[in-house]
C-alpha cells in the first residue's frame, strides 16, 4: 500500500502544478499594498489554469509593480521604465507558444511609456497587461503620476496638481485594434480573479487597469470606494463577472453590458462614479498579430533542406 501511494503522489507532482510552483521570493511590498492581492490572484489563475512555469513569461518596467516577476515561479524580464510592452512583444513574437503576462504601474505605462502602450492596443499581440494603477509614483517616493488625481500635494506639485487625471479605460478605448479593455479594483479578489481569467483567456491584447492602493504614500484616498459599495458598478456579462451570492450581498450595485458594445463601453469607462468594475469591451474577432506573422515564421527542418537544395542546385556542375 505505501508504495502504491508513493508512485500516485509522484505522478500528480509531474501532472500538477501547486500554487508553490508558481512561488518564488518573498514579496517585499509594503505591507497592506495592493500588488500583494494582485500577486496572489495572479498566482491562483496560473494554478488553475495549470500553465507550465517554463512555458508562462512576467516582463515587467520600472516601479513597485515592476517588482512582480521576482516573486513569481516563472520566466520573466525586468526591462526598463515604461520599456516593459516592446519587450513582451518581442517575446511573444519569437515564441508564440509562450504564455506573456505584463505588469505595469500607471506611470510607467501611461507617461513614459504612453507610445508603447498605444501600439501595443493596435497590434493586438495574444498577452495579457496589467496596469497597476494607485495613481502616483510610490517607488521613487510620492511624484505626481498621469493618473493622479486633481489637487493631489506631492513632492513634484506641493500646491496641488493642476490638471485633471488621464482616464486610461477611454485612451484606450480609443486606440485602433483595442480588442480586450477591463477594470478592477484590487481589494475584491474574487472580482479580480474573475476578470483576469477572462483577459487570460481572450485570443488578442487584454488590457486589464487595477486600481491598487498604496498604503504608504496615499493611504486614504481609496477610502470612499472601500467603504461604500454602492461606488463599486458591477459590469456582468456570461463570459466576463459573474458575482457570487456572497459578492452580491454586499456590492448591489449591478449592471448586465454587453462587451462587445464598444460605445456603451466608452459611455460607461468615462465616469469613475461609481467605479466600474468588469469588462468593458471585448472584441475575439480584431486580427492578431502574432498570429498574422505566425505563417510567416514556421521553419521546420525539410525548409530549411529545401532551401539548402536550391541554392546547391544553382552551384552545381554538371560533368556528364
Amino acid at each position: 500500500m505505501f508504495g502504491l501511494q508513493e508512485t500516485a503522489t509522484l505522478d500528480q507532482g509531474n501532472d500538477y502544478y501547486s500554487l508553490q510552483d508558481y512561488q518564488s521570493a518573498v514579496p517585499r511590498w509594503c505591507s497592506g499594498c495592493g500588488d500583494n492581492t494582485i500577486l496572489s490572484s495572479v498566482q491562483k489563475l496560473l494554478r488553475d489554469e495549470q500553465l507550465p512555469p517554463e512555458k508562462t513569461v512576467f516582463v515587467s518596467g520600472i516601479g513597485c509593480s515592476s517588482r512582480f516577476p521576482h516573486y513569481m515561479g516563472t520566466y520573466g524580464f525586468h526591462s526598463l521604465h515604461g520599456r516593459a510592452l516592446p519587450i513582451a512583444q518581442g517575446i511573444k513574437i519569437r515564441r508564440p507558444d509562450l504564455n506573456v503576462f505584463v505588469n505595469m504601474g500607471d506611470g510607467d505605462c501611461c507617461s513614459i511609456g504612453t507610445a508603447h502602450w498605444i501600439h501595443a492596443i493596435r497590434y493586438n499581440f495574444k498577452m495579457v497587461a496589467m496596469v497597476h494603477d494607485n495613481e502616483v509614483y510610490g517607488m521613487t517616493k510620492m511624484q505626481a503620476s498621469p493618473t493622479s488625481p486633481k489637487g493631489l500635494k506631492t513632492n513634484t506639485t506641493p500646491k496641488g496638481t493642476v490638471l485633471d487625471p488621464l482616464n486610461m479605460l477611454t485612451a484606450t478605448l480609443g486606440i485602433s485594434n483595442v480588442s480586450f479593455v477591463a477594470n478592477v479594483v484590487e481589494w475584491i479578489p474574487e472580482m479580480m480573479y474573475q476578470v483576469l481569467k477572462a483577459a487570460y483567456h481572450h485570443n488578442g491584447f487584454a488590457f486589464v487597469r487595477i486600481v491598487q492602493r498604496c498604503p504608504h504614500f496615499l493611504p486614504n484616498i481609496f477610502d470612499p470606494l472601500m467603504r461604500d459599495p454602492d461606488k463599486i458598478l458591477m459590469l456582468t456579462d456570461e463570459n466576463g463577472l459573474k458575482p457570487s451570492a456572497d459578492l452580491r450581498k454586499i456590492y448591489k450595485n449591478e449592471m448586465a453590458h454587453d462587451p462587445s458594445n464598444i460605445h456603451r463601453a466608452r459611455e460607461i469607462a468615462s465616469s469613475m462614479d461609481p467605479m466600474p468594475c468588469g469588462v468593458l469591451y471585448r472584441n475575439p474577432d480584431v486580427p492578431v498579430y502574432d498570429e498574422l506573422r505566425r505563417a510567416q515564421r514556421v521553419v521546420t527542418h525539410d525548409v530549411r533542406r529545401e532551401a539548402l537544395d536550391r541554392e546547391f542546385d544553382r552551384f552545381a556542375v554538371n560533368v556528364s
